[in-house]
């Protein structure tokens, strides 16, 4: 029986809704020939898994990448659709592919996320499935493997944690932080209702690592596919020492900003400054063992970054990287 959501934007031609076991959800701004890689990657998954993308357009004023998803779904290339967020923000992109995703597929077991600057490996999806079953894991975490568009300088910032995975071991794990490349239960979605990703924090970024403190919290339990890769392209502008400054600070911003949201009131309050305080005055020792660790000085000052930025938390900066997304 094929059954079609009214009015997406567009979807393949017999979309059986029925079989659908995991919607891979590719939120989409201004990459029409990246998403051309992109599909074509989740495209030629090697799986027995029954799986359709949802593609979220979210450039509504020019709807490049979905006149490119429009195409690819038309002519059979890859399964599924492909609806438009007019809200822009990261947020909001991931928000309505997993309200798409859940209102569409009625035997949905899991979603799976790929950004639209990545190519999964043929087997991505098959070992982040089979990672969740042999953890018995509710999310599961894979790689994101850089590929430096400059290529002559890559191995002054390859070793930068900005670009390297928190984990690197197959297995049970704790907290992940980026839905850049994840497999998530459709139970959690469901228990964890909408609006899933806090959309205050749309052009900030940490939406996801927010996401998945607050699933931690309810008792949800993490896993880590090592083999579950996907290729990240990285742009020339985000190797520039600007950029890279200014994401190592926002993530020591994000993580204050999420700690003083889950741990509210006054004491709360205290409790996030004194660990920045702690985190700022160990930084020169923990960023010392990481410049020796990598060989890069640049590399080691992260720590520091880190410290300095959850402490500029306190008096209300911001660095919303996602603000001008050509930029970013």
């Amino acid at each position: 029986m094929v059954i079609m959501k009214p009015n997406p934007f567009a979807t393949s031609p017999e979309l059986d809704v029925r079989s659908i076991e995991i919607a891979v959800v590719v939120p989409t701004f201004k990459r029409p020939e990246h998403l051309e890689k992109t599909l074509a990657s989740v495209a030629q998954q090697q799986t027995s898994k029954r799986f359709a993308v949802v593609v979220v357009e979210n450039h509504a004023a020019g709807c490049e990448g979905a006149e490119m998803a429009r195409s690819m779904l038309s002519r059979g290339a890859v399964n599924g659709i492909c609806v438009v967020e007019e809200r822009q923000g990261n947020c909001n992109a991931y928000n309505r592919g997993f309200a798409e995703a859940q209102a569409l597929f009625p035997n949905l077991q899991h979603v799976a996320i790929i950004d639209d600057d990545e190519v999964a490996v043929p087997v991505w999806l098959e070992a982040l499935s089979k990672a969740a079953i042999a953890a018995n894991a509710d999310i599961v975490g894979g790689p994101q493997r850089p590929v430096f568009d400059d290529q002559v300088g890559a191995a002054n910032y390859s070793m930068h944690p900005v670009f390297r995975s928190a984990h690197q071991t197959s297995g049970s794990t704790g907290l992940i932080t980026s839905t850049g490349n994840c497999l998530i239960a459709s139970k959690v979605l469901k228990t964890m209702g909408p609006p899933h990703l806090d959309e205050r924090f749309n052009f900030l970024g940490g939406g996801d690592t927010d996401f998945f403190t607050r699933c931690s919290q309810k008792g949800f339990t993490f896993a880590w596919a090592e083999e579950a890769a996907v290729i990240e392209t990285v742009p020339t502008r985000r190797t520039e020492r600007s950029w890279i400054t200014a994401r190592s600070l926002r993530n020591g911003l994000i993580s204050a900003i999420i700690q003083r949201k889950h741990n509210p009131g006054l004491m709360g309050r205290v409790k996030v400054i004194l660990k920045s305080l702690a985190l700022l005055a160990v930084s020169p020792f923990r960023s010392l063992a990481l410049w020796r660790e990598t060989g890069s000085f640049y590399a080691g000052t992260y720590h520091m970054m880190i410290a300095c930025g959850r402490l500029l938390a306190e008096f209300g900066y911001t660095i919303e990287q996602y603000r001008q997304p050509e930029k970013n």
